[in-house]
Formats: structure tokens, C-alpha cells, sequence
């Protein structure tokens, strides 16, 4: 089965399209919650105040990055288990022969 051949098939095109619904949304949440710090601390004093103690603000919203990052990474994880099933009932569609068969 050719490229093109498996990309007119109903699994791909779900696939693609359950992929470009996860990993969108997450991406432009990923972009906007990253660039915030920078943008905050450049143009406003919102995040000098004090969170608690002599820790402000910035530095909560910089960890906060670390701990959205492995959570991001933690939810695509999961999920793809999901859109590897999805490969997994694409290639089972090919032949006996392609699947055998290595790159030429």
C-alpha cells in the first residue's frame, strides 16, 4: 500500500483528524501559557508582586511551566496509545506481502 493509497483510506484521514484536534488545542495552550511570562514580566509589574514571602509571582509562574510541560507530555502519552491503534488498524488493511516487505 503507497502513501497515497493509505491517505484516501477512511482510518487516515480519522486519524489525521483526531491528531490535528489533540495536538492543535494543546500546542496553542503550550504557546500562549510559555510566552506569557516573558511578556508579563517585559511590559507589566503584575508578576514582581509577592506570591508569599520574598517569592513572587514570576517565579511561581515559572515553575508552574515546568509542571504544565509534564502534564502536556503526560496527556500525549496517553493519547497516543490511542493513535497508535489507529497506525496498528491502517497496516493490518495492507497485504500479507507489504506488510513483509521493507523499503526498497
Amino acid at each position: 500500500m503507497t502513501y497515497s493509497e493509505a491517505a484516501r483510506t477512511e482510518i487516515f484521514r480519522n486519524l489525521m483528524a483526531k491528531k490535528k484536534r489533540f495536538i492543535i488545542p494543546l500546542s496553542v495552550f503550550f504557546l500562549a501559557f510559555y510566552f506569557t511570562l516573558p511578556i508579563l514580566t517585559s511590559y507589566s509589574d503584575v508578576l514582581n508582586q509577592p506570591a508569599f514571602g520574598s517569592v513572587t509571582w514570576a517565579w511561581v509562574f515559572a515553575f508552574a511551566q515546568f509542571i504544565m510541560t509534564w502534564v502536556l507530555c503526560y496527556l500525549y502519552s496517553r493519547q497516543s496509545v490511542k493513535f497508535d491503534a489507529m497506525c496498528n488498524k491502517l497496516r493490518a488493511q495492507a497485504t500479507p506481502e507489504e506488510r513483509g516487505a521493507g523499503p526498497s
